[in-house]
């Protein structure tokens, strides 16, 4: 539903959208990948935007670009609203970004109305929320959560880079992560929900109520290389073979755990490389990762020992070497917290929004904040569910609902928290 009685300017805060839209790779709307040029100059608009609305900027050790507005008494801590403004490859215009413009906007929206909150507010933009050239999501989250490690920092992307070397040219510093994790009282985040709930059942916002942990498995298949034409299938070493069993084998135990019906479960495999990678070479070396999903650990757990179990018998029919099974990423399951999901809530009914309760299938960097502070997310709808894709969309209407309800959230929880912090002092 259209609201006309919203405390923040919805052109503003559309605008802000839309002009971070622009700053893409031209050949691949909308793209802005972590790490790259573009991801520095959207980063520099943000930085600017951010000064420009009277917030005191800065990068943390961990790579966040974050916006602080001083409260009254700076010594309750830290209200924190945020999310990521890297994408996908050819992603969309909402996913991360309308987080982060949610918080600027609640930012000039209390400037505007002359309230001076006594917690201090920041705007957060975590560093690469997706997955990176470096095999690692959420690294900023991951990084101001204490959850960042050596053998995390050492990863190598193109070229050769190190994530901590990455880390170090966007503005961070690998060797002080330490200084990144802070006094944050309460996490807030919106998003698109990447799903068709809301749409179809025609409500305003969804509140959180967890979101998934992920795994990720990289699987590496070593065979031989040889002519495909001159090589009778029986004496073949093809690592191709044995990955494409694997990856069988990965849908079909997935659909077979997320059929028992009580948690959550999804896994795919959405890399695939294959070398040399001719038409006519049998393929030597094939190379997989694994993104599996779930509500409860233990499922993973499974999975994980199952797939374990299945590659090696395929790389052994295939007469191929599994030459590796690693763990790349593995994030726990998160749930939001009661107080928070509470006060988004009554702030979607104080505007007369339609609202429910909805887990998250997609991880976000609310739920590595959930490991230092309180947490929570609003989800507002997308067409069609549509996400990680150029034809991404979410309404204005929409993403301004939304960001009232996080707007009067944050009112709210700026009076409970210091009442309970009065409390505490006695």
């Amino acid at each position: 539903m259209v609201q006309t009685n919203l405390p923040l300017d919805a052109d503003r805060l559309w605008a802000d959208v839309m002009g971070l839209a622009e700053i893409t790779d031209p050949e691949r709307p909308y793209t802005r990948r972590s790490f790259t040029a573009m991801f520095l100059e959207g980063r520099a608009w943000l930085a600017q935007k951010f000064a420009e609305a009277g917030l005191t900027v800065r990068i943390d050790t961990a790579g966040n670009l974050i916006g602080r507005l001083e409260g009254t008494n700076p010594a309750l801590g830290v209200i924190a609203i945020g999310s990521h403004s890297d994408t996908v490859p050819s992603g969309g215009r909402f996913d991360g970004i309308a987080g982060v413009a949610t918080g600027l906007e609640i930012v000039r929206a209390l400037r505007d109305s002359g309230i001076r909150t006594g917690h201090t507010i920041e705007i957060i933009d975590f560093l690469a929320e997706e997955p990176s050239e470096y095999g690692l999501s959420c690294v900023g989250s991951r990084g101001m959560a204490g959850l960042l490690d050596g053998r995390m920092l050492g990863l190598i992307g193109p070229g050769g880079e190190t994530l901590r070397d990455a880390l170090r040219r966007v503005g961070g510093d690998p060797d002080r992560l330490d200084q990144a994790r802070r006094d944050i009282k309460a996490f807030l985040e919106l998003h698109i929900e990447q799903g068709i709930v809301l749409e179809s059942r025609s409500l305003d916002v969804g509140i959180v109520t967890s979101i998934v942990g992920i795994r990720r498995i990289e699987i590496v298949f070593q065979g031989a290389a040889d002519h495909a034409g001159t090589t009778p299938l029986g004496l073949r070493h093809d690592a191709l073979v044995a990955a494409a069993e694997t990856v069988s084998s990965v849908r079909r135990l997935a659909e077979g755990l997320a059929a028992e019906g009580s948690d959550y479960f999804v896994a795919t495999v959405g890399i695939l490389t294959v070398e040399p990678s001719a038409s006519n070479i049998v393929p030597g070396r094939a190379r997989l990762i694994i993104d599996a999903r779930t509500t409860n650990p233990a499922l993973t757990k499974r999975f994980v020992e199952a797939i374990d179990h299945a590659s090696l018998e395929h790389a052994a029919a295939a007469r191929v070497r599994r030459a590796s099974f690693e763990t790349l990423s593995d994030g726990a399951p998160a749930a939001c917290d009661p107080q928070l999901r509470s006060a988004l809530r009554e702030a979607a009914r104080e505007f007369g929004l339609g609202e429910s309760d909805l887990p998250s299938g997609a991880g976000h960097d609310a739920a590595f904040m959930s490991r230092i502070c309180s947490s929570a997310m609003l989800f507002v709808p997308c067409r069609a569910g549509k996400s990680h894709a150029p034809e991404e969309w979410a309404d204005r209407e929409a993403i301004a609902a939304g960001a009232a309800v996080i707007y009067q959230a944050v009112k709210a929880l700026d009076k409970s928290l210091t009442q309970e912090q009065q409390t505490v002092d006695g």
